[in-house]
């Protein structure tokens, strides 16, 4: 069993932020990714269209003989997360959570600050997490949709990103926040230019990171880390583009093997 690999789904490509974080954290383990980038973006779908999405994608990984399953997409985690982990019997870990957690245990006066696509803000996950683990956190959200299209065309810092994200950014000065957290994949390839914007003082949460750290600590508590692995992943989408390669290359930090394409519809 510990041999088997970990399944890790997202809506599209974004996820990848979070396998580099597992293949970087998780040596010894094998990887089998698939983006359901046939059926993106999944932040405009009712509930119950992520749901059933979701379990598709699980019953997929599973089919590919996976040990536990990474839900490495905010929407998902947010609409899907409880129904999986109440209907499959393998261990499925989402990435607010780890987060949430991180977020908590950073701040010093908190005041939290997350930003996120439209869809992941309005679903207030995060923030409902935080406030949670501590009610008397000042948490503040704030949608930056234009961050995914910026890193998708490779803008991750140039004049117009610098100018995008410090007018995103603009309503965190003055309120005192000491911890952002990054509440979606695509954001941690702007870490450099949100960090100058906001400055050194405020601490930034990557919840690819996070995600990284608690499935090292799933996979202790139920016996099931790798031993002889060597960070093999293999890529699965339901469609592609003649982009796909340059942007995922971005996302992995590395070349992506072939690709196998699925059909979902």
């Amino acid at each position: 069993m510990s041999d088997k690999p970990i399944g890790v789904f997202d809506s599209g490509i974004g996820g990848m932020t979070v396998l580099r974080e597992l293949i970087e954290h998780l040596p010894h383990e094998s990887f089998v990714y698939f983006g359901d980038t046939a059926r993106l973006p999944y932040g405009n779908k009712s509930a119950e269209t992520v749901q059933r999405f979701s379990r598709e994608n699980v019953r997929l990984l599973l089919d590919r003989g996976v040990k536990m399953v990474v839900v490495a997409c905010n929407t998902a985690t947010a609409e899907a997360l409880p129904g999986l982990q109440r209907e499959f019997s393998l261990p499925i870990v989402g990435v607010i959570d780890p987060g949430v957690r991180a977020a908590v245990a950073a701040t010093r006066n908190g005041h939290i600050g997350v930003i996120g696509t439209a869809g992941t803000i309005r679903s207030g996950a995060y923030q409902n997490g935080i406030r949670e683990k501590r009610p008397d956190a000042h948490v503040i959200p704030l949608a930056c949709p234009l961050f995914v299209p910026l890193v998708e065309e490779g803008w991750i810092d140039t004049p117009v990103t610098r100018l995008v994200v410090e007018n995103y950014l603009s309503p965190f000065v003055g309120h005192t926040i000491d911890t952002l957290v990054l509440g979606c994949t695509h954001y941690p390839l702007l870490k450099p230019v949100i960090q100058a914007t906001l400055g050194n003082d405020v601490v930034l949460v990557d919840s690819a990171i996070e995600t990284a750290r608690e499935v090292a600590v799933v996979l202790d508590e139920q016996g099931l880390a790798g031993k002889n692995g060597g960070s093999r992943f293999h890529i699965i989408l339901s469609d592609t583009s003649p982009a796909f390669e340059d942007v995922a290359a971005r996302f992995l930090g590395r070349r992506v093997p072939d690709v196998e394409l699925v059909s979902v519809l």
